[in-house]
């Protein structure tokens, strides 16, 4: 989204590789990363491509969690890097609006992005018919459970919004935590529960129409998927800890225990709970996150976006970059090493070795190709809500929970922010069901 996932900051710049002085600079902020990522982008990235490209120098500078503040800041003022990195499409649509972001067309006819990157995603980059933003990661958000806990109780994998409320009550009464959630370092999660709501409550064709402007999201169907979700905190479904424990590690490690049961989260954490479970010796699975139809509702997510600043000393440098990574040989090694944060959508994987890679991770992001081929996805809010709406989607739905709203006025004021940024034409762009 997406926006960092993991919890522990690690900043500095990485000083890729020594190389000639002649060689043309290249800089990339990047979110937060920990030591042994930074220690995979290195290897996998920094080393690799500079051996590729020994002309251009590329150097990657860790921002942390404040990267979003600081890129708006050095963008307005022309100082940004050359490859600009984006919490997702919604960030696009401003930065291009505004002159900041070179437009990708040229590059992507010489490069073949075209044909390398799956349609649908390359869609959500254009603004105005201009392609200003590559896709980083395409990524769903699902159910993880535990299924050694699910066996040993006999609970069935929830498969409706019934069967699920039934899990989570039996859960409650072994004083076993439903969902393992937490936003103590990025309030951002917040927006993973708002969303898995309206897709499976108010359903993927009612967040279509609201999201192009055809229905107002204080539709009645909003108002149902955001007092169910109330309802569930009120209960207890997300624990006593949710505003001090993170979101990433310490949930995973929570459901890996036992302690919590279910873990509403998405694709990003499959390297957490490859970890967690092996560590406790425990089974992991994956569904869907069930629906009121009870259909699984696959949300379609563009985790960040790759541009190039308009401003950019080297852009034909920062085209290479780019291209490097939309390469097979980048994407099976990746993925092995760091499960779930580089999905890039390539059109063709024949040539991606997957020997490496979780056989759940594969089944689950298999599942999700296949429903984005058949056009049955529904839409994360981080992806196609603009800014300023989505910010307020973000910290509104607090108060919500803590009952200093209604869902009513929660909605009321979602819905005046949303029209007054859709005729400013800061909405991302849409793909149609």
């Amino acid at each position: 989204m997406k926006v960092s996932k993991t919890p522990m900051l690690a900043t500095g710049l990485v000083a890729v590789l020594a190389l000639p002085a002649a060689a043309a600079p290249v800089t990339w902020w990047y979110e937060t990363a920990t030591p042994d990522q930074q220690q995979v982008i290195n290897d996998l990235l920094a080393v690799p491509f500079a051996e590729a490209n020994p002309d251009t120098s590329l150097t990657i500078d860790y921002r942390g969690n404040e990267l979003d503040k600081q890129l708006r800041v050095a963008m307005l003022s022309g100082s940004g890097p050359d490859v600009v990195y984006t919490p997702g499409p919604a960030y696009v649509a401003p930065m291009a609006q505004n002159g900041q972001l070179l437009p990708l067309d040229d590059y992507a006819t010489e490069y073949g992005w075209n044909d390398k990157i799956l349609p649908v995603f390359l869609e959500m980059g254009r603004y105005d018919g201009t392609l200003y933003a590559l896709p980083k990661t395409y990524e769903t958000l699902g159910l993880f459970y535990n299924e050694s806990l699910f066996e040993e109780n006999g609970w069935d994998v929830p498969t409706d919004i019934e069967s699920l409320e039934t899990v989570a009550d039996a859960m409650l009464e072994m004083d076993i935590i439903p969902f393992a959630a937490g936003n103590a370092t990025w309030r951002g999660t917040n927006e993973w529960f708002v969303t898995l709501a309206m897709n499976s409550i108010a359903g993927s064709d009612r967040m279509y129409q609201a999201l192009n402007g055809e229905i107002p999201w204080t539709d009645p169907a909003f108002v149902e998927a955001i007092e169910t979700l109330a309802a569930w905190w009120e209960k207890g479904y997300f624990g006593d800890d949710y505003f001090s424990i993170n979101g990433d590690e310490q949930a995973a490690s929570l459901l890996a225990s036992g302690g919590a049961g279910m873990m509403p989260s998405g694709t990003w954490q499959f390297q957490n709970v490859s970890t967690y479970f092996e560590q406790e010796g425990a089974t992991a699975g994956f569904a869907g996150f069930p629906s009121a139809e009870g259909d699984p509702v696959f949300p379609l997510g563009v985790g960040s976006t790759f541009s190039i600043a308009s401003s950019s000393g080297n852009p034909d440098g920062a085209a290479e970059v780019l291209d490097f990574i939309f390469s097979p040989g980048f994407y099976g090694p990746m993925n092995a090493a760091w499960k779930g944060e580089w999905n890039i959508p390539l059109a063709d994987l024949s040539e991606v070795d997957t020997s490496g890679l979780d056989p759940l991770y594969t089944d689950a992001m298999a599942t999700l190709a296949s429903s984005v081929d058949q056009g049955n996805y529904g839409y994360t809010t981080w992806t196609f809500l603009p800014p300023a709406t989505n910010n307020l989607l973000i910290n509104g739905i607090e108060e919500v929970w803590l009952g200093r709203t209604t869902a009513e006025d929660y909605l009321a004021e979602l819905d005046e922010e949303f029209q007054d940024e859709l005729e400013d034409g800061k909405v991302p762009a849409i793909p149609a069901r």
